[in-house]
């Protein structure tokens, strides 16, 4: 196995995972990512997507809504908006994510409104990429 680092994925909810990976697939707002050990540091905002964690113990994937990526060479910390194991994500939990995003859009005024639609067309995606519809 390479190198490995710290990896910390953290929601206003709950402490999800504190483990040892050695890759860190990450869904950010400007594009994915991988972060490995000795990464050069960065911080990064996330979209909705997989987040992917690769470690001794084998792979594990979360549903992330949003949030901030710490890349700091030794360490990953991620701050979701939202965080669950993809196992726990059923159709009827992202139907109530995009109704929620859909309610804010409806609500949005001015330039609030493309990131709000921006929001229920990353979660869309998500979904038809879990194929939970």
């Amino acid at each position: 196995m390479a190198d490995l680092m710290q990896f910390d994925l953290v929601s206003p909810e709950r402490k999800l995972a504190s483990v040892q990976a050695a890759t860190v697939q990450i869904p950010g707002a400007d594009g994915d990512l991988t972060a490995m050990a000795d990464h050069a540091p960065m911080i990064t905002t996330l979209r909705p997507g997989v987040l992917t964690v690769e470690g001794p113990e084998g792979t594990v994937e979360y549903v992330v809504t949003g949030g901030f990526a710490d890349v700091a060479g030794p360490s990953v910390s991620v701050l979701a908006e939202r965080a669950m194991p993809k196992a726990e994500v059923t159709g009827e939990v992202l139907a109530e994510l995009i109704a929620e995003a859909e309610a804010k859009r409806d609500a949005a005024t001015d330039t609030a409104v493309d990131v709000a639609a921006k929001l229920v067309a990353d979660l869309n995606a998500l979904r038809d990429a879990l194929g939970a519809a």
